[in-house]
């Protein structure tokens, strides 16, 4: 029997093209990829590549999403070293520290995430539709007992470090002032640059050698973080102490959301209350300086949240604009960190292996603290580990983020920045009493 007998033609048969559309990145197809990449490569070579937001927006997505795609399916990464979130970073901080990216396309990158507030855009997309989403009743239970776990777990880890770094020879002032201190800081602007302003004043050394002499542990520290985040996420997935991306056990009514039709008036609308929000923290951070300004938002959130100033289509509205923004430009931004604040000559050569040791304390002690201590408060051992834990072993904002997706818990951002945020506040607090009575 010929193909016309059995009503199949020659077209009908897979061709080539066909077969190479089903593999997609992101939802684009392979072709379409290959396309776009060629348009991207053109670019760059004949130097016409935008220098704003549209040149760096088409690099750090066609990037992302492309060694996302990679990490997720790399077998033993996608199991055991934080899947594509992890190979992302590391890939993207590759291609900078080598040079295969000229510097010209890497300052259009770091140019969009850091001057020109991408990476604000994103964590406050985040948060606001997070915590606009989350059921009244389970963000107020959830966030009074996520402090508490979130502190004790920081002032155990603090003393533990210091505690080894003895035993290592290391001294317990040195190990916490340049190790611990700096991992649990909250990041690099809002963290370890003050830090070593405080650092400068006390033992009279320039600010930018004391940061240097910082960077490397709040660099390490934060990719063992986003390790263990994706590794515990596997490993414990399914277990008792694995909510799945709740924090605390709570009835079935209360995980239940009501999820609008996707509109693009409502994510319109979504966008300015998003940003409105952003704006109304900066503006009470100038009000009180000494509290930063995620803090605020987050607080005004939780209150309009927790007495439902806000109806509920805007909510609807917001939590929809997050879920795009989140859903298409997550792997980017793990992109832009990589190319922004990795590097990994720097990183390695900072590596003896007292500072791994003393490193690698932190992170597992406060990983077991949070653990336990959240278990003690009614949480989910893992979520409390990631959340109370991990995300504060990590570089504030960006860390988060990037621990939150090695660990698919990405609607976890709010209470992740408010222990960060707060959390990193104190640090300073403690790194000044501390060079005060101990120097």
């Amino acid at each position: 029997m010929d193909q016309q007998a059995q009503g199949v033609t020659p077209l009908d048969k897979p061709n080539f093209l066909s077969k190479l559309e089903k593999f997609k990145i992101s939802g684009i197809g392979l072709p379409l990829y290959i396309v776009l990449a060629v348009i991207l490569l053109l670019m760059i070579n004949l130097h016409a590549l935008p220098n704003n937001m549209l040149g760096a927006i088409l690099v750090l997505v066609l990037l992302g999403h492309l060694f996302y795609y990679m990490g997720a399916n790399l077998p033993i990464f996608k199991t055991y070293l934080g899947g594509g979130s992890v190979f992302t970073i590391f890939a993207a901080a590759a291609l900078v520290t080598y040079g295969i990216i000229p510097p010209s396309v890497v300052n259009i990158s770091k140019t969009f995430v850091n001057n020109m507030d991408f990476l604000d855009f994103y964590i406050v997309s985040l948060i606001v539709g997070s915590i606009l989403g989350m059921n009244r009743k389970l963000l107020l239970r959830a966030a009074v007992r996520f402090l508490p776990v979130a502190f004790i777990s920081m002032a155990v880890t603090l003393f533990a470090v210091g505690g080894v770094g003895m035993l290592l020879g290391q001294g317990f002032a040195h190990s916490i002032y340049y190790v611990s201190i700096p991992i649990m800081a909250g990041g690099v602007g809002a963290g370890i640059v003050p830090l070593s302003g405080i650092y400068s004043h006390a033992f009279g050394q320039p600010a930018a050698h004391i940061l240097s002499q910082l960077f490397p542990a709040t660099t390490f520290g934060n990719l063992l973080a986003i390790v263990g985040a994706g590794m515990l996420s596997k490993v414990l997935q399914g277990s008792k102490i694995d909510g799945n991306g709740v924090l605390m056990p709570v009835s079935d009514d209360m995980l239940q959301k009501k999820k609008a039709p996707l509109d693009a008036t409502r994510m319109g609308i979504g966008l300015v209350i998003a940003m409105a929000f952003f704006m109304l923290g900066t503006l009470l951070n100038m009000l009180i300086p000494a509290i930063n300004s995620y803090a605020f938002i987050i607080l005004t959130v939780i209150l309009v949240k927790g007495f439902g100033l806000l109806p509920e289509y805007y909510e609807q509205s917001v939590v929809m604009f997050s879920d795009v923004v989140v859903n298409n430009m997550t792997h980017a931004l793990l992109c832009g960190v990589g190319m922004s604040l990795l590097d990994l000559r720097v990183l390695a050569a900072s590596l003896s292996w007292q500072f791994v040791v003393l490193c690698l304390t932190s992170v597992i002690v406060i990983s077991v603290v949070s653990g336990f201590i959240g278990k003690l408060f009614g949480m989910y051992p893992l979520e409390a580990t990631i959340t109370a834990g991990l995300c504060n072993n990590s570089m504030g904002g960006t860390g988060n983020v990037s621990v939150l997706a090695a660990s698919n818990r990405m609607n976890l951002i709010a209470f992740a920045q408010m222990g960060n945020r707060l959390g990193g506040a104190i640090m300073l607090v403690v790194a000044g009493l501390l060079v005060s009575f101990m120097h």
